[in-house]
């Protein structure tokens, strides 16, 4: 049959793969190098923030809020980007929030370890803009900066192919453990990272993101 455009690459298997690879680097980098702080787990920032306020370490508290706050804010940052640069006027919108991950990233890679909050705070930004701007895999929910909400997917997706023996099904299932895969692969190339480039480790995932921001002027193809 006829192949024809279906858009550009924002929700194919291949840019999910890269930006999941990107995700596993950022956690892995802050966690391994800013003070065990998770840039994009913040279900583990909150059980902190609110452990460490209970024990009244209010600095500590801090600590684990401010990324937080900053993920919030980079979900917010992602809809302006998507309300101001709406499809059809030069880039993509989605590529304007890669670059503005890139962006950030960089400046963080600059930051000395003395400034740890604040990088943790602005990686944490990144991620809430990356979240939020890739929220599907071929029409299917799915992230790129975290693994729980994936590994529920896949998991009932393996299931629904055992019960009913449908291909797409398991096709679904293996998709979003790829993803999770990838996101594993990236803490893995995040630890080597920053064992050899400390503080710089980050822009790591800046070239990821350009990569990505490349994909994106490919077209898809569907039969």
């Amino acid at each position: 049959m006829k192949q024809e455009s279906v858009g550009q690459m924002s929700e194919s298997r291949r840019l999910a793969v890269i930006l999941a690879v990107s995700g596993g680097l950022m956690d892995a980098y802050t966690y391994l190098l800013r003070g065990k702080v998770f840039a994009n787990a913040q279900t583990g920032n909150i059980l902190l923030f609110g452990v460490n306020l209970s024990e009244g370490s209010f600095r500590e508290a801090l600590r684990y809020f401010f990324p937080v706050l900053a993920f919030a804010l980079g979900i917010v940052t992602a809809e302006l980007i998507r309300h101001f640069f709406p499809e059809g006027k030069g880039f993509h919108w989605r590529q304007w929030a890669v670059l503005a991950e890139c962006v950030i990233l960089f400046f963080v890679g600059l930051m000395p370890l003395t400034y740890n909050g604040f990088a943790n705070a602005m990686v944490s930004f990144a991620c809430g803009i990356q979240v939020e701007s890739f929220r599907k895999v071929k029409g299917n929910a799915c992230a790129t900066t975290m693994c729980i909400g994936n590994f529920r997917s896949g998991t009932q997706a393996v299931c629904d192919f055992l019960f009913s023996g449908e291909r797409s099904s398991l096709l679904k299932g293996l998709t979003y453990y790829g993803i999770i895969g990838a996101f594993t692969f990236g803490a893995v190339v995040g630890n080597a990272a920053v064992k050899l480039f400390g503080q710089r480790a980050v822009w790591c995932s800046s070239l990821l993101l350009v990569l990505s921001f490349i994909v994106m002027f490919q077209k898809q193809d569907k039969k």
